[in-house]
């Protein structure tokens, strides 16, 4: 009796528990909110960019009934054989609603779409279970990526340094890594592995490891190129095919301003020089492209105070409500109102300038920043080497 009463207790907990857990999601205030981003996800995921724009060029009647039907179809597709067969099953049953007959003199009727539903449910459980299984085997993905990426900005003398790295999915492709060089200088790396999600994070975790293994022994004027030549190589080797990156590879010394980098395809990193804005020109491919593709050094003095800013397309792609990119002339309209900020706090102000503009949008793609900013006072006795 104690037991019974004991489970009859244990349920009435947990549908007391489920209740206030709906009514909680009844009362935030943001339903509406998360219900126009999911019904976007859902327009974006299931139809492609021709479809869209077909639908576009269609009378209102005419667009809402292509775009159910071809929402329907993308999902039917999209299911495993045995998913689509219970799911257009269920659709069946549904739409057939009671069923009636008549034996032996008495008329029976069955409601058939309550089986419907049924099974619709059922399909809808597998796929929830798969998507949970995912979800737990990305998080600890992303706790191992975390772990591979330095946990704050390095310290080096003469210098303000600021790392951030934002994925758009639970994992992301974007690399930001921090590897201490010869005669105590150091190593800083900003990548972007095409795609997004977990094939591009695992590439990112292989250009990472090449890239530690060699950087150590890039020493002297013409290094770094010759560290992108070799980490090309590699990729070329044994990458995937139509999978590429792109590195930017910096080298910064105590009490010097000299920048010395190497670019293979990245985004030109951005220099406020005396308040004046300077973009480096790209100069070499992409990685895992060409296995004979040459690279190139290129150099940058900053002066105390001035500051490099470093980052990913997921700065200059990041879209708002309407489909419009950030775009490289707002990043660049930015910048000069950054002069003076800590590295830290110049980063912060671009993220929430970037986080603005999209507004209530799901990050496109990974966001990732480097952020360089030379000591107001350089050290005694560092001087800054000529360019």
């Amino acid at each position: 009796m104690a037991a019974k009463k004991s489970r009859k207790g244990k349920t009435s907990g947990d549908v007391a528990a489920l209740g206030r857990t709906v009514w909680s999601d009844l009362t935030r205030g943001d339903v509406e909110r998360h219900l126009r981003r999911d019904l976007h996800d859902l327009y974006h995921f299931y139809l492609d960019e021709e479809s869209r724009s077909r639908l576009q060029r269609m009378g209102r009647v005419k667009r809402w009934l292509s775009m159910a039907w071809w929402l329907l179809k993308s999902l039917i597709l999209r299911l495993s054989p045995t998913r689509r067969l219970m799911l257009l099953l269920s659709i069946w049953l549904i739409i057939m609603g009671d069923v009636s007959f008549r034996a032996s003199d008495v008329d029976m009727s069955f409601h058939i779409s309550k089986l419907g539903y049924l099974v619709l449910l059922v399909v809808l459980m597998l796929e929830l279970k798969d998507k949970l299984l995912a979800k737990d085997e990305l998080a600890v993905g992303r706790a191992v990526q975390l772990a591979l990426m330095p946990c704050e900005s390095p310290p080096t003398p003469g210098w303000d340094v600021w790392l951030f790295t934002r994925p758009a999915n639970d994992v992301g492709g974007d690399l930001v890594d921090f590897i201490p060089l010869t005669e105590g200088a150091s190593g800083l790396a900003l990548g972007d592995v095409s795609g997004k999600g977990l094939g591009a994070a695992l590439l990112m975790a292989k250009l990472q490891a090449t890239l530690r293994a060699f950087a150590p022994e890039a020493a002297g004027q013409g290094a770094l190129a010759t560290l992108a030549e070799r980490v090309n190589r590699l990729l070329c080797r044994d990458g995937l095919a139509n999978r590429f990156a792109t590195l930017l590879v910096l080298r910064i010394e105590p009490g010097s301003g000299l920048v010395r980098l190497a670019n293979g395809g990245h985004m030109p990193p951005l220099a406020l020089i005396e308040g004046e804005l300077r973009r480096l020109p790209p100069v070499a491919p992409l990685l895992g492209v060409l296995p004979e593709a040459k690279y190139v050094e290129q150099e940058v003095l900053l002066g105390p105070g001035d500051l490099l800013v470093a980052y990913s397309d997921g700065v200059t792609e990041a879209m708002d409500k309407d489909e419009q990119f950030y775009g490289e002339e707002r990043l660049a309209d930015l910048l000069p109102g950054l002069k003076g900020l800590s590295a830290r706090e110049a980063g912060r102000r671009l993220l929430a300038s970037v986080d603005t503009f999209i507004g209530e949008e799901r990050p496109s793609d990974d966001l990732s920043l480097i952020l360089l900013k030379r000591g107001e006072r350089p050290e005694p006795g560092g001087g800054a080497p000529s360019a």
